[in-house]
This record gives C-alpha cells, structure tokens and sequence, in this order.
C-alpha cells in the first residue's frame, strides 16, 4: 500500500499523481481524514493514560494520609470509561483505514505515459523479424489438432471451459519450455529455484495486492480460507513476509515454476478461443527484493531476463511500456512482452515486468537493513519468464512449416531427445 505520509505531507502531489490511474480524490480524502482522525484519537487516550498514572500516585498519597478519594476515584473511573470508549472508536478507525488503503494502487512512476486504457501504451523496441510465408499460417487450433497435442472438449468435459488438456509431443514441448525456462533463469541469470505451495492464505493474497481488489478473480477454498495462486508472484513475494534482509544479500534473486489459476471474471468473450485465455495454465516466474536505490535499474535487467526467453526460441515479439491506467494495481513502472501470432493476426501478452517500489512490501513488513543500520522497505519486482498458454500459440504459428509439422526451437531440443519438430499425427 502507498506510504501515508504521501497523503499527510504531499497531498496535492500525491493526488495528482494517483488521478492519472483513475483514483478519485474523493477516496483519498477519505484516507487522509481517517488518518487525521486516528492520530487525534490515539494523542487524546495518551494525554489520558498519562493523567490516569499520575491521578494514581497523587489517590494513593492521598489515600495513604487518611484523605477522602472518592471524589478522585470517580473522576478516574470517568478517565477509564473514557479511554474504553476511544479504543473501541480507534479500532474501527483503523479497520477503515486500513480497508480505504488497500483499494488505493500504487503511485505511478513520473516518467511512464498517461493515459487509462492500453491504446496509451508505448512499444519501446520490436525483437526479431517477421516475414509471411508463402503459405497460409494456420492457427494454434488448427495446426494444434493436426498436430494431436490439444484436447479442448475433454477438457470441458473433465472441468468446464477455460482447462484445456496437452497431450503428447505437446505435453512433451510445455515440460521442455518450462525446464529451459528455469534453466537459463539458474544457470545464466543468477536465480534461485523454488518450489512453492500452490495455495496460499488470505493474508499472502493480500501481501502481494490480489486482495481485497481481485477477490472475484481468484479461486478460494472457502473451508480452509485458502486461494489458488493465479501467479508464482504470491508465494514468492511472500517468502519474506515480516522479515529482514541484509543490505549486503541483495538483490535477492528467486524463480518457480507453478500452475497458476485466474476465474478470469468479466473476461467472457475476450480472446477465449483456445488456449488466448485460460483458467488454468503453466507459467515460470522472477522475483526479485532489491535495493530502493536499484529498483528502476534492476527492472531493466528484468525486462532483458525475460527477453533473453524469447530470442533463445527465436521469437519475434515487442516490448510495451504500460500506460498509467493499464499498469498491474500495485505496479509503478511496468513493461509488457507481446509475441506476434501470424495465424491469429494479433499480439499476445506473455509476461509483465513490474517494479512495485514498496507497495507490497509495505503490505508484506519485507525489511532491510541497510550499512548504516537503519531498517528500511526493500523494493519488490516480479515479471513471467514467461507465461505458457500463449508462448505456445505463438510457437506454433511462427514456426509452422508448409506440411503442418512445427520446428523445435534448437534450445528445446536437448530436452525432447534431439526431436526437430512436431510432426501432424492426422
């Protein structure tokens, strides 16, 4: 969540700033006056506990001198039931605080464009060449089928729409992405692996911003009070909820394969065909807990981590600066990675890079300690290296040969058993 003292202290600025993401002043305002409320609150009780110690020593002297107290001790009990009344008051004050807050997102970088939907957005560079065949590009869905490694109906039938089902050499291909993924992550970019739990509690969900903002986007076990992750970005981020790290270990460097699940409400009829958009999908992500002082910089780094991904599989994509009104909710700069796929004639999402500042870790308690001693808010990053449903469309259509068969990229091949392409079975 955003730092209070912005709305205490730059008020104006601060709303400004937060207007170019659709924040009414309104709900800011409203932030700002339960702070002033709770601040006064919490002085009154203190000036109180104050003069209730002191009334004590002074009632026992009395006391003690055979004096008459009870017009004392009234006035006390009055102090007391006082003191009750504001800390009941205090605790509701603090509740909606605390809820105003977390529906505010995070303050936009300066530099980055305004604007409140994608058509603001920026394309920064375009990676790679792309040049039509000369024969018609069929799309995922069709060259999928050929192929035999897509299974949409059964899918349906197992669980309802959005659960596609991989078979065979696509199977095979989807596990070959995600070990190269991790491997270059690893072996070349200085990642840690890990391999976190696949659900999480309300309080991660809300240390990383999905709750309360996202509720109906998610999937929640409501026996247990559990969510299914919609992206690694939770559990990671969380592995260092209510801790301190040392200025010295940073930046703290951590990538996981998971499963991810999105309910994807409100999304009917939006690029659904196939595997565009799915309730449940593979995907390989970074996080990273960095320096406040590296954190723009290390986004950079990020982007190109992510980037490196696609030029290995010898991808043609493009990489967008988000707009103000387009960006995650907790982001404050944000890159996104669009493949090209020529038989669905679009771009493709597949993965956003984000600096979050010290958004989540706010949210999270995530320290450091810095040379001088001093504890401070680490910055968070996370950005998909990257996303698979879409990484596979997107595969499948700029590698497609004239016979329907699909070249391997020759990264993948060491984890398919030298396999060159994916050859129709129908």
């Amino acid at each position: 969540m955003i730092d209070i003292k912005k709305l205490r202290d730059e008020f104006d600025e601060t709303a400004a700033a937060l207007a170019r993401r659709g924040v009414e002043k309104a709900t800011l305002e409203k932030a700002r006056d339960l702070d002033a409320k709770r601040r006064a609150l919490v002085g009154e009780t203190e000036t109180l506990k104050a003069k209730r110690n002191a009334a004590s020593k002074e009632i026992g002297k009395i006391a003690k001198e055979g004096g008459d107290i009870a017009s004392a001790k009234e006035e006390m009990r009055k102090v007391g039931d006082r003191i009750a009344e504001i800390d009941r008051e205090l605790a509701t004050v603090e509740h909606d605080l605390r809820e105003t807050l977390l529906m505010i997102p995070n303050i936009p970088a300066p530099e980055i464009p305004t604007g409140m939907d994608s058509s603001a957005n920026v394309v920064v560079r375009k990676v790679g060449e792309w040049k039509d065949p000369d024969f018609k590009i069929l799309d995922h869905m069709t060259v999928g089928e050929k192929l035999g490694i897509f299974d949409f109906p059964r899918g349906v039938k197992l669980t309802g729409t959005g659960f596609p089902i991989i078979l065979g050499q696509g199977a095979k291909l989807q596990r070959a992405l995600i070990q190269y993924m991790l491997d270059v992550h690893c072996q070349t970019q200085g990642y840690t692996e890990m391999l976190p739990p696949f659900v999480v509690n309300s309080d991660s969900m809300t240390g990383t911003g999905q709750l309360p903002k996202f509720a109906e986007d998610l999937y929640h076990c409501q026996i247990d009070d559990f969510w299914l992750i919609p992206t690694a970005e939770v559990p990671v981020t969380n592995y260092y909820r209510d801790d301190i790290l040392q200025a010295k270990d940073l930046p703290v460097k951590l990538t996981a394969y998971t499963p991810c699940f999105r309910r994807e409400a409100g999304s009917a009829g939006k690029m659904t065909r196939g595997m565009l958009r799915v309730h449940q999908f593979d995907k390989v992500e970074m996080v990273n807990f960095v320096h406040p002082d590296t954190s723009f910089q290390q986004l950079e780094i990020l982007v190109k981590e992510a980037e490196a991904i696609l030029t290995g599989l010898g991808l043609h994509f493009r990489v967008l600066q988000l707009c103000s009104g387009d960006m995650g909710f907790s982001a404050a700069k944000c890159y996104d990675l669009e493949l090209w796929a020529p038989g669905e004639q679009q771009w493709l999402e597949v993965s956003s890079c984000s600096c979050f500042t010290d958004y989540q870790a706010r949210r999270l308690n995530c320290r450091f300690k810095d040379a001088d001693g001093k504890t401070r808010l680490v910055h968070t990053l996370n950005g998909s290296g990257v996303a698979l449903p879409r990484l596979m469309v997107a595969l499948l259509e700029q590698h497609q040969n004239a016979d329907g068969s699909v070249t391997i990229p020759e990264v993948l091949r060491p984890y398919m058993n030298g396999q060159e392409k994916l050859v129709p079975v129908k």
